[in-house]
Formats: structure tokens, C-alpha cells, sequence
């Protein structure tokens, strides 16, 4: 990008007709057009032209254009034949989320409301599927994050560019993965234009927060660039006696020896001392009232007051891409991560027949996780006749190992009744429990095909999958290897007003997990999705609007239900069904208004099942809905001023596999004021109040289990200062 020069006075007329046709051509984003267009008559400005948004860079308003987590190529959404949202950084300025999975708190067709309060993991849902053992879905820069056990990386949303939710099946391109879809991350990069910028923040339960952003070309040429992002946090949670602390700074360094060849290094360092609350309390007490009539408040913790969780995790790889000529492109991905977990915890495992007396359980655990991830490219284009062709041709590798000590106990049972304090329990020490191992190899090759206003996705992949586990209690080991085909299709129609409706077809596998308690261990086949969808997408040229809407039949089969002959086992016969509609819109209507919208509909059944058959998935809201709407003031007295609100609503669901109770619905409503201080001569820095649940709505966000209920956040109000200088 070239550095802004000063902005002269220019003859109006040949102003209007530059600003027109920069807009036309797609070289202005319309923000910028309106922008240019309402100055002065005699005072309009031509700035340098804005570069063209990528798939891995930043996009100049909330409704991003483009994405690769469907395609692993720099596709418009309107050719992607199944449904994506993103969040841009555009959008997380705004409503400054303190989580990833916060910042897709506006998103259909995933419910980030699972865990409640609690931002240790960013553990959600999609289209009613999780993945096997609760373990995360989420990928960074086009890898995955691979958790095990109680060892999951998190990613603090400050580092990122954009957050994308791909729904639907993804191991065409990914290799094994729950059938919902995926959570994908794209760290920010280096700029060669300079930027610095300082960020504080406070707010409510003590919250402290500074953060950092520098980036700059090292050279005139701008061959050499770096960016240097941190932040570090410190904040109590909202249950009593849990803090969380976070320091965490990624830097990155670009050399771009010619606009044909990039090598990024990309590494990311985070120490959290505590990550906070990660417990749960029964449905006495939240969704039901306890024999007294009375209910627990929502900042209570059944922990001990001794409770530990500490989590440190350090990433180092690399982004390069080369492009040969007009025809082949090669890109390659590499990271290595480490993450080690502890935690010494009490928790809640159940209420006795009394009904206000909770019987509690321990866990002391240390982990350390290895995880090395290699996914490289060959990107070819090219035409036969009239079809223009986008072959993507690739192979990965990942392989991670886990070492677990754990030791799990009970602790003493506390009165629900009695004003119950959290107090230090002596914990023992951790002893050698499991090494848990996964390695994947996948090859794969995609084909995005146009012909005329027509485009034809068409993709498979071979996966070699293998994973196993020593326990160390007795020194046994269990292993299993996979070998398993996918594929997609998909069919996308341009119309020239910018409406594209589009069908598509995808497949999906997921290793099950294994049976370690009976005799002999039982290593289950990976259970399978395969999803229909249809809907139609409009993203006109001349306007930054996106709108989708799309249904689907998805199911996942050779799910685990209990054995039919002996109820002490289970066997992959399970079935479970997902329908759905989604609804969502992204607009930066003119220069002032910016607007969110979506609707989710999702009917999850258990169809096959030895017990659960008929039943509803549990955590699963039939309905879900939000709009957000900002006003931006660009004249006048309040030029400046940002105004902004929202709403959140989360319908009922069930509370448990059985159906045996529900959770009611609830809605939260969001707001932020802010103020540009350009007006001061501050160009670039801003402060803001953003205040989360604005009525302090107390309610429970989901269960899982008769034993298992998540009470949501309260109010949260929180101050940020932002400079850039």
C-alpha cells in the first residue's frame, strides 16, 4: 500500500467521476465512497485507493467478502457452496468480545452460550453437533488447534483479523471433524505501513487489561516487515474466589523478496496463571428451586477455594505462498505447539435425595501436549474452453501427543442451603494416568470450475488416520487405524445483481473414542456425517452487504449408544439427525449505520439410539436470534460519537440426553458508546463503553446433565481506551 500523501483541492467535477468509478471497479469500499462524497463541494478528497480485501488480511468493514476457510483458496462468499460467516476486526472493535467464542455471540447456527460464564475454553456447538469428548474444533491460520483431554489452546480475539464459522461438514479439506463444522482464526500479520497502537482497558470484577499493537516495513522497499502483538489481563470472575490472569504476545515477521513470494513467521506465547472458572452446579438451585424456594446466585461456586487452572501455551511456525507465473501457485503451512495444563479442582457431581445436598467430586491433573502440523499446497489455474478452472491440489500431516497425570477423588458434600463458603481442601498429587497419541494424513484435491454465471465445486479426500492410547495405571495400550475417503459438491449460480443460490452436498468422519474400562477395550469405527444443503446468497458489487440464508439436513451416524445386550458397554449404532434453517445479514449501510442480523432454527434428534431414541439433543436451542445495529455521527456537534445496540436470544432446551427437564429461554440485550478522537486531533484512537446483558438478566444458559447447569454472565461493563500514534 502506498503512503497517503497530503490531500490537495481538486476540480469537484473530475472528483465525483474518480470517486464513481473507483467505486464501480470495486477499488473504494462504498464506506469510503459515501465518505468522499459527502465532504464539501469545493473541498472533496481523493485518498489512495484501498487494497483489495484478502481471505487472510483484514476486510474494511464488518461484511467481509471473502473467505478460504471453504476452499483453502482466496474465494468470494458467493462462490462457496456452503454457508460461512465472518467476523471481522472491524466488527470486534465494536463490541470488543473478550473470547473468540464471544465474538460469534451475533453468529447463527452455533451456540456459544454451552458453558456459560465461563471463557476457559471457547467451547460451542454447531448446527447441534460437538466434538467427541468436548474437546474443541477450532483452527488457526487454516490449522487445527488440536486439544486432548483437559489440554486445549485458546486464542485471545485481540490477536486475530477475523473469526470465520464454517457450518457443515469440513473433512474434505480437513480430514476428521465433528459434522457441525469448524471455528477458523487468522492471526493478524505484519503491515508495511506503520502502525502503533496502546490499549487500555477496565471494567467490571476488577477487570485490568493493556494491550499493544506495532507493526512496520523494516526497509524503504518494504521487503521486510514485522508486527508485535500482546496484551496482558488480569480480572476476577464472576464466581466467587476464580480469577483469570492472561499475558500472551505474538510477534511475526514478513519477507516479501517480490509481490510474487511471501514467507511469514507467525508464533504466539501465552502464560494464563488462572483461566478462571470451569465448574458446574446442579439443576436444584438454577433451573429449578431448591426445597426451600430459593435459588443459587449466580456469582455461587461449589469449588474449593485452593482451586487452581493454569494453562501455558507457545506456537511457532510459518505462512509461504509463491506464485510461478499466472497459472501455479504454492502455499505451504507449518506450526509446532506445546501446551501444558493443571488444574486442582472440586466440583459438583450431583444432588442426594434430600435435594439440597451436593455431593462433590476432585480432579488433579498435568498435561503436556505436543502437536506438529504441516499442510502444503499447489494451486493451479487455468482454463479448458470455456471453463475456467481453480485446482487446488494438497497434502497434510499432523501428529500430536499427550501426557496425562490425573487423579480423581471426592471431596466432602456441602448444604445448598447454608450460606456455603469456599474453603482450601488439601489435594494429593497427580499419578501417571494416560499417553494419548493421534497422527492424520490426508491428501485431497479440489476443483472450483466456472463456466459462465455457473460455479461447480467439486473435492475428495483420501485420510490416513491413526490414534491410541497407553494407560499408565497398568501399562496396557489400544490402538486403531483408519483409512477413510470424503468428498463435497456443490453447485453455485451468479445472477449479476449479486444473488447466487447454490445446493451442495458433504461428507465428514470423526474418530470415536475408545471404551477403556471394559474387557477387553473396545476401539470403535469413527462415526460419519454427511450433510444436504441449499440457500442463496446476495453480495452486491457496488455495496459492502452480505446476506445468506440456507437449510440443511445433516447426520451423524456410528455414534456411541449403549450396548443392547450388555448395558455396561457401548457399540457406534447411534444416530443423530440435525435439520435447520439459517438466516443472517451483515451491513455497512452507508457511512454511518452499520447492521447484524440472523436466525437459527435447528430441530436435533437422537433417530437411532438404544435409549434416547425420539429425543431431543440436549444444549440445543430450537431458536436463536440477534440484530445489532451502530449510528456513527460523521457531522455536526456529536461527530464522532458511536452509538450501538443489540440483542441476544437464546430459546429453551433440553437439560439432559433423557429429556427429563428443560431450560427456559432467555434474552440478553448488549450496548457501546464511543467516541472517535480524531475530532481531537487523535486520528486513529478512540474511547468507548461497551456494556454486555445492559438489564443484568439472570438466567441459566444451558445444561448438560442433571449435574451439569452453567449459569450466564451478568452485566459486564468495561471501559477501552485505544491510541494509535
Amino acid at each position: 500500500m502506498a503512503r497517503s500523501n497530503s490531500a490537495q483541492p481538486v476540480n469537484t467535477s473530475l472528483c465525483k467521476l474518480a470517486v464513481l468509478v473507483a467505486a464501480a471497479t470495486g477499488s473504494l469500499s462504498a464506506t469510503a465512497w459515501a465518505a468522499q462524497t459527502t465532504q464539501k463541494e469545493d473541498t472533496i478528497v481523493v485518498s489512495a485507493a484501498a487494497p483489495q480485501e484478502s481471505a487472510w488480511g483484514p476486510a474494511p468493514t464488518i461484511a467481509a467478502k471473502r473467505s478460504a476457510t471453504a476452499t483453502k483458496t482466496d474465494t468470494p462468499i458467493e462462490k462457496t457452496p456452503q454457508s460461512v460467516s465472518v467476523v471481522t476486526n472491524e466488527e470486534m472493535q465494536i463490541r470488543q468480545p473478550s473470547s473468540v467464542k464471544e465474538a460469534l455471540g451475533y453468529t447463527p447456527g452455533v451456540v456459544v452460550s454451552n458453558r456459560g460464564a465461563s471463557t476457559t475454553y471457547d467451547f460451542v456447538s454447531i448446527r447441534g453437533f460437538t466434538s467427541v469428548g468436548l474437546s474443541q474444533n477450532n483452527y488457526l491460520d487454516g490449522m487445527k488447534l488440536q486439544g486432548n483431554f483437559y489440554n486445549d489452546a485458546v486464542i485471545d480475539p485481540y490477536m486475530l483479523e477475523r473469526v470465520e464459522l464454517m457450518r457443515g461438514p469440513t473433512s474434505v479439506l480437513y480430514g476428521k471433524s465433528n459434522p457441525g463444522g469448524i471455528i477458523s482464526m487468522v492471526s493478524k500479520r505484519p503491515t508495511t505501513e506503520p502502525l502503533k497502537e496502546v490499549q487500555f482497558k477496565m471494567g467490571t470484577d476488577n477487570l485490568y487489561q493493556t494491550g499493544f499493537d506495532f507493526s512496520d516495513a523494516l526497509d524503504d522497499n518494504g521487503e521486510f516487515s514485522y508486527r508485535l502483538t500482546g496484551i496482558a489481563r488480569s480480572n476476577d470472575q464472576q464466581q466467587e474466589h476464580a480469577q483469570q490472569k492472561r499475558y500472551a504476545i505474538a510477534p511475526s515477521f514478513s519477507w516479501r523478496p517480490s509481490d510474487k513470494t511471501n514467507f511469514t513467521v507467525l508464533s504466539y506465547f501465552q502464560n494464563e496463571p488462572e483461566t478462571g472458572y470451569y465448574g458446574w452446579l446442579p439443576k436444584e438451585g438454577t433451573v429449578e428451586k431448591l426445597p426451600n424456594g430459593k435459588r443459587l446466585h449466580p456469582d455461587f461456586s461449589e469449588a474449593a477455594k485452593n482451586n487452581t487452572y493454569s494453562r501455558n501455551q507457545k506456537m511457532v511456525g510459518y505462512s509461504f505462498d509463491h506464485e510461478f507465473d499466472d497459472t501455479f501457485t504454492v502455499r505451504q503451512n507449518l506450526r509446532f505447539a506445546e501446551m501444558k495444563t493443571a488444574q486442582k479442582s472440586v466440583y459438583g457431581t450431583g444432588i442426594q435425595a434430600d435435594g439440597h445436598t451436593l455431593n462433590r467430586g476432585t480432579i488433579v491433573d498435568n498435561e503436556r501436549l505436543q502437536n506438529f502440523s504441516v499442510d502444503t499446497q499447489l494451486q493451479s489455474k487455468f482454463a479448458t474452453g470455456d471453463v475456467d478452472h481453480t485446482l487446488l491440489t494438497g497434502v497434510d500431516y499432523m501428529r500430536m501427543r499427550n501426557d496425562i497425570n490425573a487423579t480423581f477423588g471426592s471431596a466432602p458434600a456441602i448444604d445448598l442451603y447454608g450460606s456455603y463458603t469456599p474453603v482450601d481442601f488439601e489435594f494429593g498429587g497427580a499419578d501417571p494416568y494416560q499417553l494419548n497419541e493421534t497422527e492424520q494424513t490426508g491428501i485431497y484435491v479440489q476443483d472450483q470450475a466456472e463456466w459462465d454465471k455457473w460455479v461447480f465445486t467439486l473435492g475428495g479426500r483420501y485420510d490416513w488416520s491413526q490414534q491410541g492410547t497407553t494407560v499408565r495405571a497398568d501399562g496396557g495400550s489400544i490402538e486403531r487405524n483408519d483409512h477413510q475417503f470424503t468428498w463435497r459438491g456443490g453447485v453455485n449460480y451468479l445472477f449479476d445483481n449479486g444473488i447466487s443460490p447454490y445446493v451442495s452436498y458433504s461428507q465428514s468422519f470423526e474418530p470415536n473414542a475408545f471404551d477403556l474400562y471394559s474387557t477387553p477395550r473396545m476401539a470403535f469405527a469413527p462415526s460419519k456425517g454427511e450433510q444436504y444443503e441449499a440457500g442463496v446468497k446476495y453480495v452486491p458489487k457496488d455495496m459492502p452487504v452480505v446476506l445468506t440464508a440456507a437449510v440443511y439436513e445433516l447426520t451423524k451416524t456410528n455414534t456411541l449408544t449403549t450396548s443392547p445386550t450388555d448395558a455396561t458397554q457401548q457399540v457406534p449404532s447411534g444416530e443423530v439427525r440435525s435439520r435447520g434453517v439459517e438466516l443472517e445479514a451483515k451491513a455497512a449501510l452507508n457511512a454511518n449505520i452499520n447492521v447484524t442480523a440472523s436466525y437459527t432454527y435447528i430441530d436435533a434428534e437422537y433417530t437411532k439410539d438404544t435409549n434416547l431414541k425420539g429425543n431431543k439433543v440436549e444444549q440445543v436451542p430450537r431458536n436463536m436470534g440477534s440484530l445489532w445495529g451502530d449510528y456513527t455521527f460523521n457531522a455536526g456537534p456529536l461527530s464522532g460519537l458511536t452509538l450501538g445496540t443489540g440483542g441476544r436470544f437464546i430459546g429453551s432446551s433440553y437439560g439432559d440426553p433423557a429429556n427429563s427437564f428443560k431450560v427456559g429461554s432467555a434474552a440478553v440485550m448488549d450496548a457501546v458508546v464511543k467516541y472517535d478522537l480524531a475530532r481531537l486531533g487523535m486520528a486513529g484512537s478512540s474511547i468507548a463503553l461497551n456494556v454486555n446483558n445492559l438489564l443484568d438478566r439472570e438466567y441459566v444458559s444451558s445444561c448438560f446433565q442433571t449435574y451439569g447447569c452453567f449459569w450466564g454472565a451478568e452485566r459486564q461493563v468495561v471501559a477501552t481506551a485505544t491510541f494509535r500514534f
